[in-house]
């Protein structure tokens, strides 16, 4: 059976945005709303809530969309989280250093 690694988002209850990669979703979910790692971003602004991921085959494919997707702007991933692409694509020309 293939791996698959995913790229994900979540909203935090202080309305902040955290980027993640992971091989297991449902099981990193549930480590970041349980809050098993007290060194973990999320652990003092749950409840989170999964707002957006994708699905990758490769693991470097994974990390340079988290690293991607981490150097974007609440804007932009507001946007993409409302899976607006037009908007996206609007946006990102707009703001090229984003």
């Amino acid at each position: 059976m293939l791996r698959k690694f995913y790229v994900y988002i979540l909203k935090c209850s202080d309305n902040s945005y955290y980027v993640g990669i992971t091989s297991n979703l449902d099981n990193r979910l549930d480590i970041h709303q349980d809050g098993k790692n007290e060194d973990c971003y999320t652990y003092d602004k749950r409840p989170v809530a999964l707002k957006h991921f994708e699905e990758y085959k490769y693991v470097e494919d994974a990390i340079n969309r988290e690293k991607q997707l981490k150097g974007w702007s609440r804007k932009k991933k507001e946007v993409l989280i409302a899976l607006n692409y037009e908007k996206l694509i609007e946006y990102s020309k707009r703001t090229k250093e984003s």
